[in-house]
Protein backbone atom coordinates (compact mmCIF):
# COMPACT_ATOMS: atom_id res chain seq x y z
CA UNK A 1 0.00 0.00 0.00
CA UNK A 2 1.56 3.30 -0.73
CA UNK A 3 2.12 6.53 1.27
CA UNK A 4 -0.64 8.35 -0.64
CA UNK A 5 -3.19 5.57 0.16
CA UNK A 6 -2.41 4.84 3.50
CA UNK A 7 -2.63 8.94 4.55
CA UNK A 8 -5.97 8.89 2.36
CA UNK A 9 -6.94 5.99 4.33
CA UNK A 10 -6.67 7.28 7.65
CA UNK A 11 -7.99 10.88 6.84
CA UNK A 12 -11.18 8.77 5.92
CA UNK A 13 -11.23 7.37 8.83
CA UNK A 14 -10.94 10.39 11.28
CA UNK A 15 -13.67 12.05 9.30
CA UNK A 16 -15.85 9.19 9.86
CA UNK A 17 -15.22 9.07 13.38
CA UNK A 18 -15.15 12.83 13.90
CA UNK A 19 -18.41 12.74 11.84
CA UNK A 20 -19.98 9.96 14.36
CA UNK A 21 -19.00 12.28 17.18
CA UNK A 22 -20.34 15.45 16.01
CA UNK A 23 -23.67 13.23 14.99
CA UNK A 24 -24.06 11.97 18.96
CA UNK A 25 -23.37 15.62 19.71
CA UNK A 26 -25.72 17.56 18.18
CA UNK A 27 -28.27 14.79 18.19
CA UNK A 28 -29.63 15.98 21.73
CA UNK A 29 -29.92 19.70 20.35
CA UNK A 30 -32.02 17.79 16.98
CA UNK A 31 -34.34 16.52 19.26
CA UNK A 32 -35.15 19.06 21.38
CA UNK A 33 -35.96 21.51 17.93
CA UNK A 34 -37.78 18.66 16.27
CA UNK A 35 -40.20 18.09 19.83
CA UNK A 36 -40.23 22.02 20.43
CA UNK A 37 -42.52 21.39 16.83
CA UNK A 38 -44.84 18.37 17.38
CA UNK A 39 -48.02 18.37 18.80
CA UNK A 40 -48.27 17.21 22.65
CA UNK A 41 -49.60 13.73 21.94
CA UNK A 42 -47.36 13.50 19.33
CA UNK A 43 -44.49 14.16 21.93
CA UNK A 44 -45.09 10.81 23.75
CA UNK A 45 -45.40 8.35 20.87
CA UNK A 46 -42.99 5.29 21.37
CA UNK A 47 -41.46 4.95 20.00
CA UNK A 48 -39.99 8.32 19.63
CA UNK A 49 -39.93 9.72 16.75
CA UNK A 50 -37.44 12.44 15.23
CA UNK A 51 -39.47 14.56 12.96
CA UNK A 52 -43.01 15.85 14.01
CA UNK A 53 -45.94 14.24 12.49
CA UNK A 54 -50.01 14.93 12.36
CA UNK A 55 -52.63 12.16 12.25
CA UNK A 56 -55.15 12.99 9.80
CA UNK A 57 -58.96 13.18 9.89
CA UNK A 58 -61.79 12.59 7.91
CA UNK A 59 -65.07 13.55 7.73
CA UNK A 60 -67.64 10.40 7.65
CA UNK A 61 -71.36 10.57 6.98
CA UNK A 62 -73.47 10.10 10.60
CA UNK A 63 -70.58 11.31 12.48
CA UNK A 64 -70.49 14.77 13.97
CA UNK A 65 -66.95 15.71 14.40
CA UNK A 66 -63.40 13.75 11.79
CA UNK A 67 -62.44 10.61 12.92
CA UNK A 68 -58.79 9.76 12.97
CA UNK A 69 -57.58 7.80 9.54
CA UNK A 70 -55.90 4.10 10.35
CA UNK A 71 -54.17 1.67 8.17
CA UNK A 72 -56.09 -1.66 8.64
CA UNK A 73 -55.80 -5.44 7.05
CA UNK A 74 -58.62 -5.63 4.41
CA UNK A 75 -58.60 -8.92 3.06
CA UNK A 76 -54.75 -8.75 2.85
CA UNK A 77 -54.39 -4.98 1.66
CA UNK A 78 -53.68 -2.15 3.59
CA UNK A 79 -56.37 0.85 3.09
CA UNK A 80 -57.07 3.83 5.09
CA UNK A 81 -60.07 3.15 7.43
CA UNK A 82 -61.73 5.91 9.90
CA UNK A 83 -61.87 4.67 13.67
CA UNK A 84 -64.98 4.87 14.82
CA UNK A 85 -64.59 3.15 18.43
CA UNK A 86 -62.16 2.29 20.09
CA UNK A 87 -63.22 0.43 23.30
CA UNK A 88 -65.10 -2.72 21.79
CA UNK A 89 -64.52 -6.10 24.50
CA UNK A 90 -64.10 -8.87 22.09
CA UNK A 91 -64.10 -12.05 23.03
CA UNK A 92 -61.52 -15.25 21.82
CA UNK A 93 -63.11 -18.69 21.61
CA UNK A 94 -62.36 -21.72 21.11
CA UNK A 95 -64.31 -25.46 20.51
CA UNK A 96 -63.47 -27.52 23.71
CA UNK A 97 -62.20 -30.03 21.53
CA UNK A 98 -60.31 -27.82 19.39
CA UNK A 99 -58.34 -25.18 21.71
CA UNK A 100 -55.75 -24.42 18.90
CA UNK A 101 -58.40 -22.86 16.48
CA UNK A 102 -59.77 -19.87 18.18
CA UNK A 103 -62.72 -16.82 16.90
CA UNK A 104 -62.74 -13.53 17.40
CA UNK A 105 -66.25 -12.37 18.61
CA UNK A 106 -67.62 -9.07 19.55
CA UNK A 107 -68.30 -10.14 23.38
CA UNK A 108 -71.82 -8.36 23.48
CA UNK A 109 -73.05 -10.47 19.88
CA UNK A 110 -72.32 -13.70 22.16
CA UNK A 111 -75.08 -15.46 24.30
CA UNK A 112 -74.65 -18.25 26.85
CA UNK A 113 -75.28 -21.81 25.76
CA UNK A 114 -78.31 -22.66 27.12
CA UNK A 115 -79.05 -19.17 28.14
CA UNK A 116 -78.04 -16.78 31.21
CA UNK A 117 -80.41 -19.05 33.64
CA UNK A 118 -79.59 -22.56 32.61
CA UNK A 119 -75.78 -22.07 30.81
CA UNK A 120 -74.12 -25.29 29.78
CA UNK A 121 -70.54 -26.19 30.57
CA UNK A 122 -67.74 -28.08 29.81
CA UNK A 123 -64.76 -29.52 30.64
CA UNK A 124 -61.40 -28.42 29.53
CA UNK A 125 -57.60 -29.06 30.88
CA UNK A 126 -59.64 -30.67 33.93
CA UNK A 127 -61.81 -27.58 34.86
CA UNK A 128 -65.23 -26.27 34.11
CA UNK A 129 -65.63 -23.74 31.83
CA UNK A 130 -68.82 -22.00 30.56
CA UNK A 131 -70.05 -22.47 27.23
CA UNK A 132 -71.07 -19.82 24.36
CA UNK A 133 -73.15 -20.15 20.98
CA UNK A 134 -70.34 -18.32 18.47
CA UNK A 135 -72.03 -18.52 14.91
CA UNK A 136 -69.20 -20.05 12.22
CA UNK A 137 -69.99 -20.18 8.77
CA UNK A 138 -73.70 -20.11 9.46
CA UNK A 139 -73.29 -22.96 12.11
CA UNK A 140 -73.95 -22.23 15.83
CA UNK A 141 -70.78 -23.75 17.89
CA UNK A 142 -70.46 -24.22 21.51
CA UNK A 143 -67.14 -22.62 22.40
CA UNK A 144 -65.79 -21.44 25.34
CA UNK A 145 -63.45 -18.19 25.87
CA UNK A 146 -60.24 -18.96 26.28
CA UNK A 147 -59.20 -14.71 26.13
CA UNK A 148 -60.29 -10.99 26.18
CA UNK A 149 -59.05 -7.85 24.71
CA UNK A 150 -60.20 -4.89 23.11
CA UNK A 151 -60.54 -3.91 19.64
CA UNK A 152 -61.24 -0.90 17.57
CA UNK A 153 -64.16 -0.63 15.48
CA UNK A 154 -63.01 0.80 11.85
CA UNK A 155 -65.46 2.18 8.73
CA UNK A 156 -64.38 2.57 5.56
CA UNK A 157 -65.05 6.06 4.64
CA UNK A 158 -66.27 5.96 1.36
CA UNK A 159 -68.81 3.21 1.87
CA UNK A 160 -69.33 3.87 5.77
CA UNK A 161 -71.48 0.86 6.43
CA UNK A 162 -68.35 -1.74 5.89
CA UNK A 163 -67.15 -1.66 8.72
CA UNK A 164 -63.78 -4.21 10.18
CA UNK A 165 -62.66 -4.80 13.59
CA UNK A 166 -58.59 -4.86 14.81
CA UNK A 167 -56.34 -3.85 17.40
CA UNK A 168 -55.69 -0.39 17.68
CA UNK A 169 -52.72 -0.12 19.63
CA UNK A 170 -51.37 -2.69 17.20
CA UNK A 171 -52.77 -0.55 13.91
CA UNK A 172 -50.79 2.26 12.69
CA UNK A 173 -51.98 6.18 11.99
CA UNK A 174 -52.46 7.64 9.10
CA UNK A 175 -49.35 10.47 9.25
CA UNK A 176 -48.43 13.36 7.74
CA UNK A 177 -44.93 16.15 8.16
CA UNK A 178 -45.69 18.47 9.96
CA UNK A 179 -44.74 21.87 12.53
CA UNK A 180 -46.59 23.71 15.07
CA UNK A 181 -44.99 26.86 15.28
CA UNK A 182 -47.53 28.40 17.20
CA UNK A 183 -46.16 26.09 20.35
CA UNK A 184 -43.60 29.19 20.15
CA UNK A 185 -46.01 31.83 20.68
CA UNK A 186 -48.18 30.03 23.41
CA UNK A 187 -44.86 29.63 25.51
CA UNK A 188 -44.36 33.79 24.90
CA UNK A 189 -48.33 33.82 25.76
CA UNK A 190 -47.91 31.47 28.63
CA UNK A 191 -44.78 32.77 30.83
CA UNK A 192 -44.09 35.87 28.97
CA UNK A 193 -41.22 34.95 27.80
CA UNK A 194 -40.91 37.72 25.22
CA UNK A 195 -40.27 40.07 28.76
CA UNK A 196 -37.55 37.01 30.24
CA UNK A 197 -36.46 37.09 26.79
CA UNK A 198 -35.70 41.23 27.11
CA UNK A 199 -34.16 41.01 30.43
CA UNK A 200 -31.81 38.37 29.35
CA UNK A 201 -30.60 40.00 26.69
CA UNK A 202 -30.09 43.48 28.40
CA UNK A 203 -28.67 41.69 31.68
CA UNK A 204 -26.20 39.77 29.14
CA UNK A 205 -24.97 43.15 26.93
CA UNK A 206 -24.70 45.22 30.04
CA UNK A 207 -22.62 41.93 31.78
CA UNK A 208 -20.43 41.16 28.66
CA UNK A 209 -19.51 45.30 28.37
CA UNK A 210 -19.14 45.58 31.56
CA UNK A 211 -16.31 43.30 31.96
CA UNK A 212 -14.94 43.78 28.62
CA UNK A 213 -14.30 47.30 30.21
CA UNK A 214 -12.99 46.66 33.92
CA UNK A 215 -11.14 44.09 32.20
CA UNK A 216 -9.23 45.68 29.66
CA UNK A 217 -8.15 48.69 32.31
CA UNK A 218 -7.28 46.10 34.71
CA UNK A 219 -5.65 44.14 32.20
CA UNK A 220 -3.57 46.91 31.09
CA UNK A 221 -2.63 48.53 34.33
CA UNK A 222 -1.59 45.32 35.63
CA UNK A 223 0.53 44.63 32.42
CA UNK A 224 2.21 47.99 31.51
CA UNK A 225 1.67 50.29 34.60
CA UNK A 226 4.30 50.35 37.46
CA UNK A 227 3.05 50.95 40.84
CA UNK A 228 3.96 49.75 44.74
CA UNK A 229 2.53 45.92 44.85
CA UNK A 230 0.90 45.51 41.52
CA UNK A 231 2.39 42.02 41.36
CA UNK A 232 1.12 41.32 45.37
CA UNK A 233 -2.00 42.73 44.48
CA UNK A 234 -2.83 40.89 41.35
CA UNK A 235 -1.85 37.64 42.93
CA UNK A 236 -4.41 38.73 45.49
CA UNK A 237 -7.08 39.33 43.09
CA UNK A 238 -6.61 36.57 40.65
CA UNK A 239 -6.75 33.48 43.77
CA UNK A 240 -9.82 35.42 44.79
CA UNK A 241 -10.84 32.88 41.09
CA UNK A 242 -10.48 29.70 43.67
CA UNK A 243 -13.56 31.20 45.96
CA UNK A 244 -16.61 28.73 45.25
CA UNK A 245 -19.43 30.83 44.55
CA UNK A 246 -21.40 28.89 46.87
CA UNK A 247 -18.86 30.83 50.11
CA UNK A 248 -20.21 34.33 48.23
CA UNK A 249 -23.90 33.83 48.05
CA UNK A 250 -24.62 34.56 51.49
CA UNK A 251 -22.51 37.64 51.84
CA UNK A 252 -23.10 38.85 48.61
CA UNK A 253 -26.96 38.27 49.34
CA UNK A 254 -26.35 40.16 52.96
CA UNK A 255 -24.59 42.86 50.47
CA UNK A 256 -27.90 43.50 48.16
CA UNK A 257 -30.24 43.47 50.97
CA UNK A 258 -28.02 46.58 52.61
CA UNK A 259 -27.68 48.15 49.37
CA UNK A 260 -31.43 47.73 48.21
CA UNK A 261 -31.47 45.41 45.31
CA UNK A 262 -33.59 43.08 46.24
CA UNK A 263 -35.43 41.78 43.83
CA UNK A 264 -33.62 44.34 41.35
CA UNK A 265 -32.00 44.03 38.13
CA UNK A 266 -28.96 45.76 38.92
CA UNK A 267 -28.10 42.75 41.24
CA UNK A 268 -28.37 41.04 38.35
CA UNK A 269 -25.23 42.98 36.68
CA UNK A 270 -22.95 45.17 38.64
CA UNK A 271 -21.32 42.06 40.44
CA UNK A 272 -20.59 40.42 37.76
CA UNK A 273 -18.58 43.16 35.60
CA UNK A 274 -15.46 42.16 37.62
CA UNK A 275 -13.84 39.43 36.56
CA UNK A 276 -10.62 38.43 37.77
CA UNK A 277 -10.57 35.71 34.93
CA UNK A 278 -11.16 38.06 32.26
CA UNK A 279 -8.26 40.53 33.81
CA UNK A 280 -6.16 37.85 33.60
CA UNK A 281 -6.58 37.49 30.14
CA UNK A 282 -6.21 40.55 29.44
CA UNK A 283 -2.64 41.29 30.87
CA UNK A 284 -1.65 38.02 29.69
CA UNK A 285 -2.97 39.25 26.25
CA UNK A 286 -1.27 42.69 26.54
CA UNK A 287 1.97 41.23 28.02
CA UNK A 288 2.77 39.30 24.85
CA UNK A 289 2.65 43.73 23.11
CA UNK A 290 6.52 44.50 22.51
CA UNK A 291 7.07 47.41 24.71
CA UNK A 292 9.18 49.02 22.05
CA UNK A 293 5.16 50.15 19.96
CA UNK A 294 4.18 51.93 23.45
CA UNK A 295 7.60 53.30 24.06
CA UNK A 296 7.48 54.36 20.24
CA UNK A 297 3.30 55.67 21.06
CA UNK A 298 4.64 57.76 24.30
CA UNK A 299 7.88 59.55 22.81
CA UNK A 300 5.57 60.88 19.91
CA UNK A 301 3.27 62.11 22.85
CA UNK A 302 0.42 59.46 23.00
CA UNK A 303 -1.17 59.20 26.26
CA UNK A 304 -2.01 56.46 27.82
CA UNK A 305 -5.65 55.90 27.20
CA UNK A 306 -4.95 56.36 23.55
CA UNK A 307 -2.23 53.80 23.45
CA UNK A 308 -4.80 51.47 24.83
CA UNK A 309 -7.38 52.33 22.69
CA UNK A 310 -5.70 52.71 19.18
CA UNK A 311 -2.64 50.38 19.65
CA UNK A 312 -3.74 47.80 22.35
CA UNK A 313 -7.47 47.45 21.50
CA UNK A 314 -7.24 46.50 17.61
CA UNK A 315 -4.28 43.87 18.59
CA UNK A 316 -6.28 42.09 21.19
CA UNK A 317 -9.06 41.38 19.01
CA UNK A 318 -9.00 37.79 19.83
CA UNK A 319 -8.62 37.94 23.11
CA UNK A 320 -11.50 40.13 23.50
CA UNK A 321 -13.64 38.12 21.57
CA UNK A 322 -12.64 35.06 23.75
CA UNK A 323 -13.44 36.82 26.76
CA UNK A 324 -17.16 37.87 25.48
CA UNK A 325 -17.86 34.42 24.35
CA UNK A 326 -16.93 33.46 27.54
CA UNK A 327 -19.23 36.04 29.54
CA UNK A 328 -22.11 35.93 27.27
CA UNK A 329 -22.52 31.85 27.63
CA UNK A 330 -22.12 32.51 31.37
CA UNK A 331 -24.19 35.93 31.49
CA UNK A 332 -26.59 34.08 29.55
CA UNK A 333 -27.48 30.84 31.02
CA UNK A 334 -27.02 32.07 34.78
CA UNK A 335 -29.29 30.43 37.15
CA UNK A 336 -28.82 30.16 40.72
CA UNK A 337 -28.11 33.73 41.54
CA UNK A 338 -31.37 35.10 39.73
CA UNK A 339 -33.09 32.35 41.58
CA UNK A 340 -31.62 33.75 45.08
CA UNK A 341 -32.20 37.33 44.12
CA UNK A 342 -35.72 38.08 41.95
CA UNK A 343 -38.68 36.47 43.66
CA UNK A 344 -40.32 34.11 41.64
CA UNK A 345 -43.69 35.63 41.72
CA UNK A 346 -42.24 39.13 39.85
CA UNK A 347 -42.35 38.00 36.01
CA UNK A 348 -41.39 41.02 34.92
CA UNK A 349 -37.39 40.74 36.19
CA UNK A 350 -37.41 37.12 35.29
CA UNK A 351 -34.41 36.26 32.88
CA UNK A 352 -35.01 33.01 30.82
CA UNK A 353 -33.59 30.60 33.32
CA UNK A 354 -36.26 31.33 35.92
CA UNK A 355 -39.00 31.68 33.26
CA UNK A 356 -37.73 27.64 32.06
CA UNK A 357 -37.91 26.72 35.92
CA UNK A 358 -41.84 28.19 36.07
CA UNK A 359 -42.74 26.42 32.84
CA UNK A 360 -41.34 23.27 33.77
CA UNK A 361 -44.23 22.72 36.22
CA UNK A 362 -47.16 25.08 34.20
CA UNK A 363 -46.48 22.94 31.17
CA UNK A 364 -45.47 19.30 32.81
CA UNK A 365 -47.98 17.54 30.93
CA UNK A 366 -46.74 19.10 27.44
CA UNK A 367 -42.95 18.24 26.54
CA UNK A 368 -43.24 20.40 23.51
CA UNK A 369 -44.00 23.38 25.26
CA UNK A 370 -41.03 23.08 27.40
CA UNK A 371 -38.89 22.46 24.70
CA UNK A 372 -39.93 25.53 23.06
CA UNK A 373 -38.91 27.49 25.89
CA UNK A 374 -35.90 25.44 25.71
CA UNK A 375 -35.39 26.50 22.23
CA UNK A 376 -35.53 29.97 22.78
CA UNK A 377 -32.70 30.01 25.19
CA UNK A 378 -30.37 28.25 23.89
CA UNK A 379 -30.44 29.04 20.41
CA UNK A 380 -29.15 32.75 20.77
CA UNK A 381 -25.94 31.94 22.60
CA UNK A 382 -25.27 28.77 20.11
CA UNK A 383 -25.35 31.57 17.22
CA UNK A 384 -23.07 33.65 19.44
CA UNK A 385 -20.79 31.06 19.77
CA UNK A 386 -20.65 29.98 16.35
CA UNK A 387 -19.91 33.73 15.14
CA UNK A 388 -17.30 33.81 18.03
CA UNK A 389 -15.28 30.34 16.91
CA UNK A 390 -12.98 31.86 14.64
CA UNK A 391 -11.83 34.45 17.06
CA UNK A 392 -11.40 32.62 20.17
CA UNK A 393 -9.59 29.70 18.01
CA UNK A 394 -7.11 32.79 16.98
CA UNK A 395 -7.05 33.44 20.48
CA UNK A 396 -5.92 29.93 21.55
CA UNK A 397 -3.36 28.91 18.54
CA UNK A 398 -1.86 32.45 18.29
CA UNK A 399 -1.68 34.40 21.98
CA UNK A 400 -1.96 31.65 24.07
CA UNK A 401 -1.36 32.72 27.92
CA UNK A 402 2.43 33.65 28.31
CA UNK A 403 3.96 35.70 31.41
Amino acid sequence: MSNRTSTYLTNALAYIVLTAFAFIMVFPFLFMFFTSFKEPKDTFRYPPRMLPRQTLDVTVAGYDKPLPLYYVDDNGQQRQYALAESSIKIGIFAAPDKLETKYERPIKEIKPTGGFMNQKKATVNGKEEPLFDVEVDGQTIPMVKTNETIFGKFIDPASPDKTLLQNVRLSEPVEKLTAHPENYTEVVELQNMGRSLTNTTMVTLAVVLGTLLTSVIGGYAFARLQFPGRDQIFLVYLGTIMVPFVVLITPLYQLMVLIGWVDNMAALIIPWIFSAYGTFLMRQFFITIPKEIEEAALIDGASRFQILWYIFMPASTPALATLATFTFLYAWNSFFWPLVIINTGNEANHVLTLSLNVLRGRASDSPNLILAGAAISIIPPMIVFILAQRFFVESVTSSGVKG
